[in-house]
């Protein structure tokens, strides 16, 4: 039996999840902010608790790897590391776009088969980080930002399928193709460590596993510090 330890921490939803075999043994949850580096070692040491007191033992650590926050992204990993590190046990990283999309399969009711999934996470102003995926979670678009308008995701909708979109950054893509008689929406769709188990169970037997001293976050892009206005 694989006990996983699961952190996600790619937007402002903070999380973390302990499962085995398909079934989550337990979880911590945080939907009120960007509290990361204040929550995440609590959400840890819950986990570990309750394993040591069923006298569990980790078998790995996966950890989302973006795209999303670059704060956040850098603060998940970083802890993952370390217990990887320290209990010297495998370190898996998932996608967190591919995240998104599997928990739209696994959650949403009466879903066309042919439907391509399309996950976004907000970016800045009219970008936002997104890929595309059959229902086998084959790419049918490479994770990439894009800066969206009239003439995004035009070769997906030329083959005549359903796209669904969903995550944060969906929003604003409604704004732009709302009338397209293709586009579906679902809302409230946010990564969370509960919905990583299909993907790092599936990595852990596959043995995908990261460098624990090298592994870097996929953020897509440059982090783009801005100046701080000054205050008159």
């Amino acid at each position: 039996m694989a006990v996983i330890l699961n952190i996600e921490t790619s937007t402002n939803v903070c999380s973390v999840a302990l499962t085995a075999e398909g079934c989550i043994l337990t979880h911590f949850e945080d939907y009120s902010g960007r509290n990361h580096a204040e929550l995440l070692s609590g959400y840890i040491k819950g986990c570990l608790d309750f394993a040591a007191e069923r006298e569990l033992s980790l078998d790995a650590v996966a950890v989302s790897i973006g795209p999303g926050s670059y704060t956040g992204l850098r603060i998940g990993l970083s802890e993952a590391k370390g217990l990887a590190y320290g209990l010297d046990i495998p370190l898996i990283g998932v996608d967190t776009l591919r995240l998104l999309a599997t928990r739209v399969m696994f959650s949403t009711d009466d879903i066309d088969t042919d439907s391509i999934f399309v996950p976004m996470l907000d970016a800045r102003r009219m970008e936002v980080y997104t890929a595309a995926y059959d229902f086998a979670l084959n790419e049918m678009l490479k994770p990439c930002p894009l800066i969206l308008d009239e003439s995004s995701y035009s070769e997906l909708f030329a083959s005549g399928r359903p796209l669904l979109f969903f995550g944060n950054g969906a929003a604003k893509a409604r704004e732009i193709m709302e009338r397209h008689p293709q586009a579906r929406y679902v809302d409230g769709v946010e990564p969370l460590a509960v919905d990583m188990i299909a993907l790092s169970e599936l990595a852990f037997a596959r043995r995908d596993f990261m460098d624990v001293a090298y592994g870097t976050p996929a953020y897509l892009k440059e982090f783009q510090a801005t100046t701080p206005k000054k205050r008159i």
